[in-house]
């Protein structure tokens, strides 16, 4: 920067002593000797200045500043001093100089100071030009200050004045720290030192403070740093040039702030820890102390409208979420759950009242309606401090869920509307998220209330197997899925079990698994083979998909189908993509059954087999979806060893291994349902069954009852005798009618007593409505009457005919007139008349 000739220091720094003030000074502070240039400089005569302090000569602008201890320490410095400062001439105008103060030694050592003062316009600064300084620098929209080798300011355009509100007066000769203590000082002055000491210029340089003309906002500032020199390259000092970028620095942190806050809120499907996450994400950014309230209604199920609130309905809602700055929201007046009350004058509600946001930049807690309906509230936040609050309504799609407060207690100034327009950002986006939480919380309430229904709630008595079962839902994110199960009691004592699992989620998939476990259950009564079974489900999933809109997904299922006997203990399954059951023998053993692979159902055109193998009594066979394998982990080979694992005990109780089995899982819920059935097979004892063959020929008929009569006496039984008569009549005598040999007659006692009889005929009986004059037809309907069940079921051999009665007879006793009814037409050895059909007596039903 260039300097006027009269004014330029010499190359070693030394002051023009034509143009300065030399005073000399005895360490005390008292003049010792005045020139002429002292008294042309401060109006003060030879005999006027010497012997008076050096702070009366120097005397400072600012009134009673304390000048005598001030000169003591400059003059008791061993190295000397040098700085800036504005003082009085005799005549009262003020004079900006610059001070040298140099300690001489005589021969004595005896020491004296010799004041070196100029006025800064003489110093090496005048060398900036005025006109540049004061014209194109003064008038800048830039803060624009300089500051000299020991940091002092020795220059200031108005615009820094300004900015940060201290005077021209108080900045010159002093450093950043005397005037400024809000702003960081120390990193501020590193960066000139470095500036200073390297001359490479620091541009951006950013830092936050509070200056003196808004210390209760903090302020951002972008600031440069130039080393200044003259012509001969002395050092000179530094300017600085600083922008006021709060505004830009406050958008970047609102916009940063609000990106954080997408990613934490709606997080999760759950409107609690959604509301929560807003009140997590606005403190300690944007508040102190944030609520969020919301309507009783949202929270117990019901759906919001579109139409205005009820005032009455606001004033009281339910503390969904509350954060703060303080440890444990010393702030909240009641817990998270809980009810939150509010007078008809809280500015919550009239918020929602109104459908607007409210910004209460200077928050009364002590005047008011709201402080005088709710004294002990407002209290409490007067005595947190509270100085300004915002209230934003809660909206989604039309509906009010509720509001959202936010407060400050700190010294960080009062809420702003740019604020607000944060805090409505951050309720926008919650506000959406806690409604979509909220209708999926609907939905996955009645998918797993569908859900229930279609499930078992108790297994079936049945003497095949002992079973136990398992049921997990899956987590909320995944929603609930189409797994299911069943334990179904068949024919001749067996039973089938199956479990299947629906693609998809959700109620769409609820209702596929009850479509599916209801057609089941009929194909079960049919008595079909397992891979028929399969197969008739896998037409109905396609009819379904073909029903269905693509948009569901739910387009196919997998299904293990396993029917077992107890009399022969053996087992038929197959499977239709479906994971492969362990089995654990009685010994502990664990493996994995080798099934034929079929498709997936729904796919279509392909083949189901099944695989019959022994069971001995006592083998535990697991049945499952692969929501039990996978897990959070999903490992499949994992699942496995962890299930085998879980059932190494065989003989444990079935409910103690279920247990073992869930608490298996890790990480919690799985990502799938999870449906587990265990069965551990039973065998029937042979003292529990009775066959015989039976040859084609009617007088078999008799013999077969007698056959049949004398085992329930040795079952103790006899209660059964009459009506196990007429049924095995009926099917004996059907079958040497209508069918062909071999004919075998089976009775079990069980859960029930089953009468079967087998023949090699395909055709099945059928009821039919018998004429008045119709000699038969009647047999079947006599045993509907007397069996709890009946039915046909086909084998490779042919088919078998069985009827079931509980151990106590539901026809009740047979009168006199009705025995003899039912046997007239028998003959004089006992022997039945000749019929046909599956009924009694003379009616025939036929084959």
């Amino acid at each position: 920067m260039c300097a006027s000739q009269s004014g330029r220091l010499s190359g070693d720094g030394v002051f023009d002593l034509t143009r300065t003030a030399v005073v000399m000074a005895d360490r005390a502070g008292v003049a010792q000797g005045w020139t002429k240039g002292a008294e042309r400089l401060l109006g003060y005569s030879v005999s006027e200045a010497v012997g008076r302090p050096l702070g009366e000569l120097f005397a400072g602008v600012a009134a009673g500043a304390p000048q005598d201890n001030r000169w003591e320490s400059r003059l008791a410095a061993a190295d000397g001093w040098s700085g800036l400062e504005a003082v009085r001439h005799k005549d009262g105008h003020r004079l900006d100089l610059e001070f040298r103060v140099l300690p001489l030694m005589d021969a004595q050592e005896r020491s004296t100071r010799l004041v070196l003062a100029a006025e800064m316009t003489r110093t090496p600064w005048s060398g900036a030009s005025r006109s540049f300084l004061e014209g194109i620098l003064g008038m800048s929209p830039i803060g624009v200050a300089m500051v000299n080798a020991d940091l002092q300011y020795v220059w200031l355009n108005d615009a820094l004045e300004e900015m940060g509100g201290t005077s021209r007066e108080q900045r010159l000769g002093k450093r950043l720290g005397d005037i400024q203590p809000g702003l960081a000082v120390e990193a501020i002055e590193a960066e000139m030192r470095k500036v200073l000491a390297t001359g490479t210029p620091s541009v951006g340089y950013e830092y936050l403070g509070r200056p003196e003309s808004d210390p209760q906002r903090e302020h951002a500032y972008s600031t440069s740093f130039f080393r200044i020199e003259d012509e001969a390259g002395q050092v000179l000092g530094v300017c600085y040039m600083v922008l006021d970028v709060t505004e830009g620095y406050r958008a970047r942190q609102r916009m940063a702030l609000l990106n954080r806050a997408g990613e934490r809120i709606g997080s999760s499907l759950d409107v609690w820890q959604t509301a929560q996450e807003l009140a997590d994400a606005a403190v300690p950014e944007l508040a102190d102390f944030v609520t969020v309230d919301l309507l009783d209604a949202l929270l117990s199920g019901e759906e919001p409208t579109p139409d205005p609130v009820d005032a009455a309905d606001l004033f009281t809602m339910r503390r969904a979420g509350q954060q703060s700055v303080r440890e444990g929201c010393p702030e909240a007046v009641v817990a998270v759950g809980d009810a939150a009350a509010y007078p008809p004058s809280a500015p919550v509600v009239l918020s929602l009242i109104e459908g607007d946001s409210a910004l209460f930049q200077t928050l009364d807690l002590a005047e008011g309606d709201w402080a005088a309906e709710d004294p002990v509230r407002a209290a409490h936040l007067r005595e947190l401090g509270f100085h300004s609050l915002m209230v934003v309504p809660l909206r989604a799609r039309g509906a009010f869920l509720g509001a959202a407060a936010f407060a400050r207690w700190q010294h960080t100034g009062p809420f702003q509307p740019d604020d607000l327009v944060l805090a409505e950002e951050f309720v926008t986006r919650a506000a959406i998220s806690i409604d979509n939480a909220r209708r999926y919380t609907r939905e996955h309430n009645a998918a797993l209330t569908l859900q229930h229904s279609l499930l078992p709630h108790d297994l079936p008595e049945q003497c095949a197997v002992e079973a136990a079962y398992r049921y997990l839902p899956a987590d909320s994110l995944s929603g609930v899925g189409g797994d299911w199960f069943d334990v179904i009691p068949l024919s001749g004592a067996r039973v089938a079990l199956v479990v299947g699992d629906v693609v998809g989620h959700g109620v769409h998939a609820a209702a596929t698994m009850g479509r599916l476990r209801a057609a089941v259950q009929a194909l079960a009564d049919l008595d079909l083979s397992p891979e028929e079974v399969l197969a008739h489900l896998d037409d109905m999933v396609n009819r379904v998909g073909h029903d269905t809109n693509a948009d569901d997904g739910v387009i196919g299922a997998t299904c293990l189908y396993a029917v077992y006997d107890p009399v022969g203990c053996r087992c038929t399954l197959a499977r239709a993509g479906h994971p492969a059951p362990l089995l654990i023998s009685p010994a502990g053993r664990g493996e994995l059954l080798e099934l034929p692979t079929g498709p997936p159902l729904g796919l279509g055109g392909m083949p189901f087999e099944s695989v019959e193998l022994p069971l001995p009594e006592g083998s535990l066979l697991a049945l499952y979806t692969n929501g039990l394998l996978l897990g959070k982990a999903l490992d499949l080979d994992g699942g496995i060893t962890r299930l085998r694992t879980a059932l190494a005990d065989a003989q444990a109780p079935l409910e103690d291994l279920c247990d073992t089995v869930i608490g298996a899982l890790p990480g919690g819920r799985p990502v799938d349902d999870v449906a587990l059935l265990l069965a551990r097979t039973r065998a029937l004892a042979p003292a529990q069954l009775a066959a015989w063959e039976i040859p084609a020929d009617p007088s078999a008929v008799g013999q077969a009852r007698r056959s049949a009569a004398g085992r329930l006496a040795e079952w103790g039984l006899e209660d059964l005798e009459f009506p196990t008569e007429l049924i095995v009549s009926e099917l004996v005598t059907n079958a040497i009618r209508h069918a062909a040999g071999p004919i075998g007659l089976r009775m079990i006692r069980a859960r029930t007593l089953i009468c079967e009889v087998s023949d090699s005929s395909s055709t099945s009986p059928h009821l039919r409505h018998a004429r008045t004059t119709d000699e038969g037809g009647r047999g079947l309907f006599l045993i509907a009457r007397y069996a709890e069940r009946w039915g046909t079921r086909y084998t490779a051999q042919g088919k078998i005919i069985w009827a079931e009665q509980p151990f106590r007879s539901a026809g009740g006793p047979v009168s006199a007139n009705a025995m003899d009814a039912l046997l007239e037409g028998f003959d004089d050895l006992g022997d039945p008349a000749p019929v046909s059909g599956t009924g009694t007596g003379r009616g025939t039903e036929g084959h």
